[in-house]
């Protein structure tokens, strides 16, 4: 064998911080051939590091090349100080973040992880428990809101945001308009909710415009059904709260007011996950209400259908055909959430994501999103849509740019970092969505799946960074980080309503990780353990690196299939390997997934792939993640493919670049 790649010691398990100053050095362009400094755009900005004793050169770009990188912030936690974590514990007890903690160190914090969106979850103004009557807000009842701060899934007034974020709840909207700008002004972009399937039980918009009237306020509540109606009736009955099960008790079982387990709502409506009993389970979404798109209980359709060969078509010709269909066939709900979604692109939004996108007709996203994208061109619109079978209509026909890459890569990855899979099966689903792979966003953490921080996903959150490389480069897609990931949050605090394993959405409560990074406000890591700093300087290399290397953009040959039809000595279940190319740069990404061993091969790089890349003679490589320059050649074969000795430390990946 020739030359193997040796990672040092300090790069077997956890590289050194310093390699994100280096990765970044590179990302900006500085005289460092591996790099594409084309890519990013410079300022004189340094930000000094006290934890590390590094500058770190800070990236400011307001366009948003490459990969997105699109960073999760559950926005009611993140600059939450508070470290008191009492189960069912109030704003005065256990804190709560405000729009005002994103200020420009936190934003630019951010900005360091390659970041190009930040999705500020839980904005718009849900049901929750806390007195804003002097706002001229109306009390939500215990009895239909999850935990104490409340779903942010059960959206009250979609005309305005969450009362519990602002300084002044008076003054809310103009402090997230403000927050809007502080973004923008540092390189990214923003992305809020939109929740199409239901509304809170308790739905009732204090701010919607002039003219705008609520949702259900000129519905027929004595039909079940009726195009126009918003909601869905339980003709002849009234709501019922449901039977609790488990012992719960709502605010934990303590005395309010409001909590008497009734709730007035005469006929009763849908529950939101499509219960029509007006005493619905406890364990159905009875929070909410279905909004109706115009599907009959029978489930047949009560709107124009949109031709098949739109699924070829642009969304300014879905826009035309739309605008084409007599007025009183589009039905109201349709109107209401393309209003809504206008008037936050109005206010600077740049894009939305769409919560449980399936439930709702793929001719309402057409819809909807031909309407966005005429007014923003650029609008980022990312749905929740776990149905496989589904991905192609709510791509092609409902015009969004991303789904979740959920059923299939995010859990191949969990079920590989758990031991109960082969990596071949990576190469397999990745093959199922070959056709729409840069439609399919990738993530190993979001609000509703568990923290990789627990004994129920990867033990330690070292575990799963082969897989975080693996899903970070793979594709064409965006990667989603969220907050807290970066530095191993667990996810453990008993908050209140929901389990632990998952950082808490419906109650206050603080994220001690993010806290210990956060330093009160210094974003620096001065509270942070060595690993969590260890941690989030792997993830910033690797998510800029994500973001800015140009190959990333460019195609995908998985070299996985070919190991294995050789036999290749030392290649085995627990290593993945593919490469990423365009004209401009080549890659090799190589993984090893075991905790405990390393691994010695030597990779076959095929022929055809080798052609394209127009190797003529044996050409050196750099890894690009720990930033090493190596001896090791790329050394071309008699048959034309080529070959590389790789050495893999336990759960190390590598990132190779060709160096011309």
């Amino acid at each position: 064998m020739g030359t193997i790649i040796k990672p040092l010691a300090s790069q077997l398990h956890r590289p050194s911080p310093t390699s994100k100053a280096l990765v970044l050095a590179c990302m900006l362009g500085l005289g460092l051939s591996a790099c594409q400094p084309n890519t990013i755009e410079q300022t004189d900005t340094a930000v000094k590091n006290d934890n590390e004793n590094v500058s770190v050169t800070q990236i400011n770009q307001t366009a948003t090349t490459g990969k997105p990188v699109v960073y999760q912030v559950f926005t009611r936690l993140y600059g939450n100080t508070n470290t008191t974590n009492k189960a069912w514990g109030t704003i005065a007890e256990n804190g709560v973040g405000k729009f005002s903690d994103f200020t420009d160190v936190a934003l630019r914090d951010i900005k360091s992880l390659g970041t190009t969106h930040v999705w500020y979850t839980g904005v718009p103004h849900h049901a929750l428990v806390n007195d804003y009557t002097a706002d001229g807000i109306s009390n939500d009842d215990p009895d239909v809101v999850k935990g104490r701060a409340g779903s942010p899934y059960a959206v009250k007034d979609y005309y305005n945001v969450n009362p519990d974020l602002a300084d002044n709840p008076a003054n809310r909207l103009a402090e997230f308009e403000a927050l809007i700008g502080r973004t923008h002004a540092n390189g990214m972009r923003v992305i809020i909710d939109i929740v199409p399937n239901h509304v809170a039980r308790n739905y009732h918009s204090i701010s919607a415009p002039k003219g705008e009237p609520d949702f259900g306020a000129n519905d027929d509540k004595t039909n079940t059904y009726s195009r126009h109606n918003n909601f869905y009736y339980v003709v002849g009955e009234d709501f019922q709260v449901p039977q609790a099960s488990d012992g719960y008790l709502p605010l934990g079982g303590e005395t309010h007011p409001l909590i008497d387990a009734k709730f007035a709502e005469s006929p009763a409506k849908w529950t939101g996950n499509g219960s029509r009993l007006a005493k619905p389970d406890a364990n159905d979404w009875y929070e909410t209400v279905k909004i109706n798109y115009g599907v009959k209980p029978d489930g047949s359709h009560d709107f124009p259908a949109l031709p098949n060969d739109y699924a070829n078509k642009t969304a300014a010709e879905h826009l035309a055909f739309w605008q084409a269909q007599a007025a009183d066939d589009i039905p109201d709900s349709w109107r209401k959430f393309e209003h809504i979604a206008q008037y936050w692109l109005a206010k600077g939004v740049d894009g939305f994501r769409y919560d449980m996108a399936e439930m709702v007709p793929v001719e309402f996203w057409s819809y909807l999103n031909s309407h966005i994208k005429h007014t923003n061109p650029n609008a980022f619109i990312l749905a929740e849509v776990y149905n496989p079978d589904l991905y192609r209509d709510y791509i092609h026909l409902g015009k969004m740019d991303y789904l979740y890459d959920k059923v299939d890569l995010y859990d191949t990855l969990k079920a590989i970092i758990q031991g109960k899979a082969s990596t071949a099966a990576i190469a397999t689903v990745q093959a199922k969505v070959s056709d729409i792979e840069q439609h399919m966003l990738h993530f190993l953490e979001n609000h509703d799946e568990q923290r990789i921080n627990t004994v129920d996903f990867a033990g330690n959150p070292f575990n799963a960074l082969p897989a975080m490389v693996v899903s970070a480069t793979l594709s064409r897609s965006p990667t989603l980080l969220y907050f807290g990931q970066d530095v191993g949050e667990q996810g453990a605090e008993n908050a209140g309503f929901g389990q632990p394993t998952r950082t808490s959405i419906f109650d206050y409560v603080g994220v001690p990780a993010h806290q210990r990074w956060m330093n009160n406000g210094k974003f620096d890591g001065g509270q942070s353990t060595s690993d969590e700093k260890t941690l989030r300087a792997y993830y910033q290399t690797l998510l800029t690196l994500s973001h800015s290397a140009s190959a990333l953009t460019g195609e995908y040959i998985e070299l996985d299939t070919l190991q294995r039809q050789l036999n290749t000595q030392g290649y085995d279940d627990e290593v993945f390997a593919f490469s990423r190319f365009n004209a401009d740069q080549q890659l090799i990404i190589v993984s090893n997934f075991s905790q405990h061993q390393s691994k010695l091969f030597t990779l076959t790089l095929p022929h055809t792939l080798i052609n394209q890349w127009h190797i003529i003679k044996n050409t050196p490589v750099k890894d690009l993640l720990n930033y090493t320059l190596l001896t090791q050649q790329l050394v071309l074969q008699s048959d034309s493919s080529a070959t590389i000795d790789v050495q893999l430390a336990p759960l190390q990946s590598v990132v190779m670049a060709l160096q011309r």
